[in-house]
Protein backbone atom coordinates (compact mmCIF):
# COMPACT_ATOMS: atom_id res chain seq x y z
CA UNK A 1 0.00 0.00 0.00
CA UNK A 2 1.18 3.50 -0.80
CA UNK A 3 2.36 5.01 2.49
CA UNK A 4 0.69 8.30 1.52
CA UNK A 5 -2.64 6.50 1.72
CA UNK A 6 -2.17 4.66 5.03
CA UNK A 7 -4.67 7.06 6.61
CA UNK A 8 -7.44 5.21 4.72
CA UNK A 9 -7.16 2.26 7.11
CA UNK A 10 -8.45 4.52 9.91
CA UNK A 11 -11.11 6.32 7.86
CA UNK A 12 -14.61 6.00 9.29
CA UNK A 13 -16.12 6.12 5.81
CA UNK A 14 -14.58 2.70 5.17
CA UNK A 15 -17.08 1.39 7.74
CA UNK A 16 -20.13 3.03 6.15
CA UNK A 17 -22.05 2.91 2.89
CA UNK A 18 -19.68 4.39 0.28
CA UNK A 19 -22.60 5.74 -1.72
CA UNK A 20 -23.32 8.19 1.11
CA UNK A 21 -20.10 9.98 0.17
CA UNK A 22 -21.17 10.31 -3.46
CA UNK A 23 -24.72 11.66 -3.30
CA UNK A 24 -26.68 11.96 -6.51
CA UNK A 25 -27.38 15.42 -7.93
CA UNK A 26 -29.83 17.14 -5.63
CA UNK A 27 -29.18 14.59 -2.89
CA UNK A 28 -27.90 15.41 0.56
CA UNK A 29 -24.33 15.05 1.73
CA UNK A 30 -25.29 15.51 5.40
CA UNK A 31 -24.86 11.84 6.44
CA UNK A 32 -21.37 11.72 4.93
CA UNK A 33 -20.39 15.00 6.55
CA UNK A 34 -21.56 13.72 9.95
CA UNK A 35 -19.28 10.70 9.52
CA UNK A 36 -16.39 12.96 8.57
CA UNK A 37 -16.79 15.20 11.61
CA UNK A 38 -15.95 12.27 13.90
CA UNK A 39 -13.23 10.83 11.66
CA UNK A 40 -9.67 10.81 13.04
CA UNK A 41 -8.11 11.17 9.57
CA UNK A 42 -10.32 13.97 8.26
CA UNK A 43 -7.44 16.34 7.51
CA UNK A 44 -5.38 13.72 5.68
CA UNK A 45 -8.44 12.79 3.65
CA UNK A 46 -9.12 16.38 2.64
CA UNK A 47 -5.47 16.98 1.78
CA UNK A 48 -5.47 13.85 -0.38
CA UNK A 49 -8.60 15.01 -2.19
CA UNK A 50 -7.11 18.43 -2.90
CA UNK A 51 -3.77 17.05 -4.09
CA UNK A 52 -5.42 14.35 -6.22
CA UNK A 53 -8.00 16.73 -7.70
CA UNK A 54 -10.95 14.67 -6.42
CA UNK A 55 -13.81 16.90 -7.55
CA UNK A 56 -16.62 14.47 -6.74
CA UNK A 57 -17.89 13.19 -3.44
CA UNK A 58 -17.46 14.23 0.17
CA UNK A 59 -13.84 14.26 1.30
CA UNK A 60 -12.67 15.36 4.74
CA UNK A 61 -16.13 16.71 5.54
CA UNK A 62 -16.21 19.00 2.52
CA UNK A 63 -18.87 18.80 -0.16
CA UNK A 64 -18.24 18.89 -3.90
CA UNK A 65 -18.65 22.63 -4.48
CA UNK A 66 -16.36 23.64 -1.64
CA UNK A 67 -13.89 20.93 -2.60
CA UNK A 68 -13.72 22.24 -6.16
CA UNK A 69 -13.05 25.75 -4.84
CA UNK A 70 -10.24 24.43 -2.63
CA UNK A 71 -8.70 22.54 -5.56
CA UNK A 72 -8.88 25.63 -7.78
CA UNK A 73 -7.33 27.78 -5.05
CA UNK A 74 -4.50 25.28 -4.56
CA UNK A 75 -3.85 25.21 -8.32
CA UNK A 76 -3.81 29.00 -8.41
CA UNK A 77 -1.30 29.09 -5.53
CA UNK A 78 0.91 26.55 -7.29
CA UNK A 79 0.80 28.43 -10.58
CA UNK A 80 1.58 31.74 -8.85
CA UNK A 81 4.62 30.30 -7.05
Amino acid sequence: MNTDLLWRAEALCAQTDPEAHYPEAGGTSAPAKRTCIACPVRRACLEHAIQAGEEYGVWGGVGQQELRRLIQARRAETEAA
